[in-house]
């Protein structure tokens, strides 16, 4: 199984049994600014659009998210409703394939289709919502694609006209959304579609489906790793246990030099929340002659679990000449005009070009115990740069995520050793037991190539 070497083309096969008029039907590819983003929801929408022409002589509207406007905020998509989404009916994400689709018909009802995702567990990143029972409450699978009808786009673009989005923070985009639209039991429930699916597209169970799963150097990473004393014995061993053999440039940065790991002291004294002084020392750090000249910087915390293998061939979709800043995305402001960071637990990875243009800018932190994630977040805003999503990172443990959000991934880090065994977290969810030879790695570079073409 070499799913983990193939994250960058991972894409849905899409079937689409045409209505009536395609004219009904608005599709909006859920898409981000970086140039494979791009380049693949542009790849998505021609295919949908060929398609259609063999249908049809009248081509449905094909919008991508990245290009509808210039907030950065609108790829959370409700602030976007009032301006330009009106005839909104469909979302797809950017690594789909469209052919062919029957399981939605445009009713003149409020409908909120999907594959339903559920908590077993109330957790923290929904704010424990629904704490006695967190089953009962429905949220979509984005891999698998989400439609609205019309009447419901209508009544929730003059929702978010009249009253202002209330949360400060998203942070989990598909579970926000759908509290929204639920409305605290006035609007629809999601209804689930089982043609919208998650299975491997040469799965047996893929026969019925609309949707499917298909499955798509060391040398240039620098993996940064922030720890403390207090730590040292605690969070660090996990990590030697783990993947930090996967690393092959990695180094500890601590308030506390201590030879037998080693860590090194960066003179930022540690504080108790926030390290945005340890952070910019990184990165200052990175670009300096002290370590190996890379094109990658990853920061971690001292309990972040993480597959190396995975991100490397994750790595390979992007161009590390580019301004790239890659993992979880949250919001802050979104609706009022405030700005995307990569959360810090899940991992931060910059392209070398990021840092240097963060750098040059003079960007640097109010205090030492800054949150240095929504600073960068800040400072990546005030340049311009784009903050890259990746569902593949998490800021929480597994038990904190839906069981079917996780089933088709392939994830490359978790967060947190509170209430669990970390190290078999790790060998569950993260560990793959292959070693490849000589001939087999130059094959999967081959592919690598292939598939980015």
């Amino acid at each position: 199984n070499f799913t983990s070497l193939a994250l960058c083309e991972r894409s849905h096969i899409f079937v689409l049994c045409v209505p009536p008029d395609l004219r009904e039907i608005v599709f909006i590819i859920q898409s981000q600014s970086n140039s494979f983003h791009v380049t693949q929801a542009e790849r998505r929408r021609a295919d949908l659009l060929e398609q259609a022409r063999s249908f049809t002589e009248k081509p449905p509207v094909v919008l991508l998210l990245h290009g509808l406007s210039d907030n950065e905020g609108d790829w959370s998509i409700l602030p976007l409703l009032p301006q330009q989404l009106i005839q909104l009916s469909f979302m797809l994400r950017t690594t789909y394939e469209k052919h062919c689709f029957d399981a939605l018909k445009i009713l003149k009802v409020e409908w909120f289709l999907g594959k339903p995702l559920c908590d077993e567990e109330s957790t923290i990143i929904h704010h424990y919502a629904f704490a006695e029972n967190p089953s009962i409450f429905k949220y979509p699978d984005f891999a698998a694609s989400w439609a609205l009808s019309i009447p419901l786009v209508v009544r929730l673009a003059n929702k978010v006209k009249e009253e202002p989005l209330k949360s400060d923070f998203t942070i989990d985009l598909k579970h926000e959304v759908a509290l929204y639209i639920w409305d605290s039991g006035k609007g629809p429930h999601l209804t689930a579609v089982p043609e919208l699916c998650t299975v491997p597209e040469d799965s047996p169970q893929a026969s019925h489906c609309a949707t499917t799963l298909k499955p798509v150097n060391k040398e240039d990473i620098f993996v940064a790793v922030k720890t403390c004393k207090k730590f040292h014995s605690e969070r660090v061993p996990v990590i030697k246990k783990t993947w930090e053999k996967d690393a092959l440039f990695l180094e500890y940065y601590s308030d506390h030099a201590d030879p037998s790991i080693p860590t090194i002291n960066l003179g930022v004294p540690n504080t108790e929340r926030g390290h945005c002084g340890k952070t910019f020392a990184i990165l200052q750090r990175f670009l300096s002659s002290a370590v190996p000249d890379t094109k990658w910087l990853l920061i971690v915390d001292d309990d972040t679990l993480i597959s190396i293998p995975r991100l490397q061939a994750l790595l390979s979709c992007y161009d590390s000449s580019e301004p790239v800043s890659l993992g979880e995305r949250y919001g802050y402001g979104l609706s009022q005009g405030g700005y995307s960071y990569i959360t810090g637990g899940g991992g931060m990875v910059f392209s070398r070009e990021t840092v240097v243009r963060l750098l040059s800018s003079g960007c640097k932190c109010y205090s030492n115990d800054a949150p240095d994630d929504m600073v960068l977040g800040m400072c990546l805003n005030a340049l311009g740069l784009p903050v890259t999503h990746s569902p593949l990172f998490h800021q929480a443990r597994p038990e904190d995520y839906a069981r079917d959000f996780l089933a088709h991934q392939v994830p490359i880090s978790f967060h947190k050793h509170w209430n669990i065994d970390p190290i078999a977290v790790f060998n569950k969810w993260l560990k793959d037991d292959f070693t490849a030879s000589q001939d087999e790695l130059l094959f999967f570079h081959w592919l690598f190539a292939r598939l980015k073409n």
